[in-house]
Parts: structure tokens; sequence; C-alpha cells
């Protein structure tokens, strides 16, 4: 029997999701697990499986549409089975299709009562007056279409403009109207671009993708949407909620850096992995927590949970943005296992891959610009944790060591903290206690 797919909750803030491109069309046979759409959320881009297997035979939401969580977006079943039911079971603006429209002129008179049971016709349509039902407004509002567009073509009594001949007039289009929009704010000719929506349509993500590899440049304009409009929600959240404080410590890395000399050809060999300072301070940064489990907490309405487990969020740049993908149970795993981890998640969340899993659960996270010669920063608290590390780069500098001026690789390692959480002694002890470890980095090993 059919059944109506709804919009999947892919996170546990995911209010609603924008359809991004169907990978079936309407007609297709589809197989339970296999990818079926591509939905942006509140974080990420994410490939959404179909839930069972059968037939596509209709797609409720188009590519750019925004829809709620658990509403409908798709009807799957067997092939040639009827979906009318379903179909009427949409939106009861769908019964205002044959209602006259208000904008129209009224009766002047009632009807004669010989032909009070007679259907009422809608009115006639008035010169240079666009008629159309509720629905159909409605509709073209979402899609960003000018009703106007449609003039003489609607297939309602008296050409009356319907919701269905919105949804058709869009499909005929070569790009989605939304497409069509951002395109003409980035000055982009839709002529160049291949669509990867519904039947080769270009979508709004088609067009943004061109501009996503250029640099921008003096005096041009970067649309303020997809990822970037994420990105700016999440740290406005956190700025207008946590009370940030900074604490900055410099870190002698002399033995970290022999460390990592000791092992690199060695576990590059054995293991097919290339350890990185990261890495090391991943695993340092989680052995500190067992001395200072605070920066471990996560606020939630009126209370602090410090969480039984070490999921350590890791700041990843991508294309047009950030994502976090966060490494599960750190205390339990070795710098190898770290390594591997981090390497694999970056590349998923490069390529736009990441899953809720990946993005999801994180209780302390750690962000690195020493690769860009940054020697501090603050770093913005991800929202609902206690705290966030930031690695600086690390540089030759002369230092005092039992009295003598020597030359030694330090780093600067800033942490940002919740003052609403903790206050600023036990912060301070944290980055003592890592500092320690990082200057004697055997200690990871106990």
């Amino acid at each position: 029997m059919a059944t109506k797919m709804l919009m999947p909750l892919l996170g546990q803030t995911m209010e609603e999701g924008t359809i991004i491109k169907w990978m079936k069309n309407e007609g297709d046979n589809i197989t339970e697990g296999e990818p079926l759409l591509e939905v942006m959320t509140d974080k990420v881009n994410m490939e959404v499986e179909a839930p069972e297997s059968g037939v596509l035979l209709k797609i409720l939401a188009q590519a750019d549409e925004i829809v709620a969580v658990q509403n409908p977006i798709a009807i799957i079943g067997a092939a040639g089975e009827s979906i009318d039911d379903l179909l009427a079971d949409e939106p009861a603006a769908k019964a205002a299709e044959t209602a006259p429209d208000v904008s129209a002129p009224a009766q002047s008179a009632p009807a004669p009562i010989a032909e009070a049971a007679q259907p009422i016709p809608a009115p006639p349509a008035v010169a240079g007056k666009i008629i159309s039902s509720p629905s159909a407004r409605r509709e073209a509002r979402q899609r960003g279409i000018d009703i106007d567009l449609l003039a003489g073509k609607g297939t309602g009594p008296n050409g009356r403009i319907i919701e269905r001949d919105v949804i058709e007039f869009a499909a005929s289009m070569r790009a989605t109207p939304l497409a069509g929009k951002v395109a003409a704010d980035m000055g982009v000719d839709l002529g160049g671009l291949t669509g990867t929506g519904i039947g080769g349509r270009i979508t709004r993500s088609d067009v943004e993708r061109t501009q996503a590899s250029v640099p921008a440049g003096i005096g041009s304009t970067i649309p303020f949407t997809g990822m970037r409009k994420i990105v700016a929600q999440n740290v406005s959240a956190s700025a207008h909620s946590a009370v940030h404080v900074t604490l900055v410590t410099e870190v002698d890395m002399a033995a970290c850096v022999a460390l990592r000399e000791q092992l690199l050809s060695e576990v590059e060999k054995q293991y097919g992995v290339r350890i990185s300072y990261t890495d090391i301070i991943v695993k340092a940064a989680a052995k500190a927590v067992f001395d200072v489990p605070i920066v471990n907490a996560t606020l939630s309405e009126d209370k602090i949970v410090i969480a039984d487990t070490i999921n350590i969020g890791i700041a990843t740049a991508i294309e047009g943005g950030l994502l976090v993908p966060v490494i599960k149970n750190v205390q339990s795993k070795s710098v190898i296992d770290i390594s591997r981890e981090i390497k694999t998640l970056a590349q998923r969340a490069r390529a736009g891959k990441s899953t809720a899993d990946d993005l999801a659960g994180g209780t302390f996270t750690i962000t690195n610009l020493g690769v860009y010669g940054v020697d501090t920063f603050t770093p913005v608290i991800t929202p609902g944790q206690s705290a966030i590390l930031a690695i600086c780069r690390i540089v030759d500098k002369p230092v005092v060591v039992k009295g003598e001026v020597v030359i030694r690789p330090m780093m600067n390692l800033c942490l940002s903290f919740d003052h609403r959480i903790m206050d600023g002694a036990p912060a301070a002890e944290y980055l003592a206690r890592l500092r320690d470890i990082l200057q004697a980095p055997g200690l990871i090993l106990l």
C-alpha cells in the first residue's frame, strides 16, 4: 500500500530541511536503504535513504523547497497504484482550488432559488486581472514565481490558475525559480550549468557551487545562504548565550616534537598513518579532562551535565563554511586511532558526505589555526558545551631554561570557556595540566 515519506529528523536541533536534489525521478524503482535525496539541515548537507522498497510514485516537495520535519515529501508504493486518497489528504487549502477568489468581483445579486442546487461557477476573468486560487498564489510565493507569468495558462474553471498549474509551470522551467533568483544575484549565467535536480533542472545548490571554489574578489557579492548562513546562526547563538572568557598559555613543544619525529616513520610504515601534532594534542586534551572534568560538561536547561565519555569535535574548514566532526570516546583510543579517525572524518566533511552521527555528541571542541601562522585567537564555544581549545602555530623562540637562554619550539594554547558553567580557576587549572602533559607527552600512555 502506498505511503507518504516524511521529512526525517536528521539532528536533535533540526526543525526543517531544504531539499537540495532528488536522486530518483517519479516512476523510478527504489530500494530500501539506497540514497534517495539530499537535504540541507541546520548543520550539513546529508543524503537521505529510501525508507522502503517500491516505486517513487510522487514527489511532493521539489528541489529548493523548505519542508518542516515530519511533513510529507514523497509518496512511495507499488507500480500503477492509485494515490488519489493520499493526495486528497494534502493541506486543506487544496479544497479552495475551485472556490471563488475573494479578490474577484462579487455577484451583484443572489442566484435564483430555482438554480440553488446547481454548482456555482467560478467568476469570469476580468480584463487585466489574473484570477487564481489561494493555494496557487501560496505555491507561487513559495517557489518565487510571479503569478502573472501564468496568465492565460490556467486550467481551472474559466481559466482560473490553480495550484497544479503553478507546479507544472515550475517543472517546465530549466532552473528552479529560486535558482534563477540566486543566479541573478550572483551574476551567474545559467546557460553553462549542469543541473542535478529532477530531470536535470538547475537548483540553487548548483548555482552556489559554481562560486564556492572561486575566492571572493574586491567588489564581489557572496550570497548569505547555505553553509555560510548556518555557521552564522550557530556562532551567533553561542555569542548571545555563553559568557565567553579566553585564557592563553605558552607550551614548550620540544618533547612533543621529539616524540613525533621518533614515531613518524615507524607508524607510517606499520599503520599507514602520518601522525600530526593535532593528533597528539587531542589525546593529551582528553587526558587532562580526567583532572578537570568540568571542561567536558554540557549545559542542559537548568543542569550542568559532566559527560561520562570524552567526545572531542575537530573544527574542520570546508568549502564555504565550517563543520565539527566528533571523535567519540577519545579516552579509550590510541594516537594512531585518533589520527585515522580525524583524517576519515575530515575527508567526509570536505566531500560533503558527513553523516548525522559524524557531527553529533560532542562534549569538547578543538580548533587549529596554527597552519596559517596564527599566534593567538579567541575561538567561539560550540553551543551547549563549556569550552573550546584553540591550537596556534609552533615557532622557535628564545626562552630561559635553567638560567640559560635557549631556542625552543613554543606554542600558544587558547581556552575559551563559558563563565556560566565554570570560573577562571578550573579553566586555568585545565590549561596548566594540558601544558604539563604536552611537555612530558609520555604521560598520554598512562
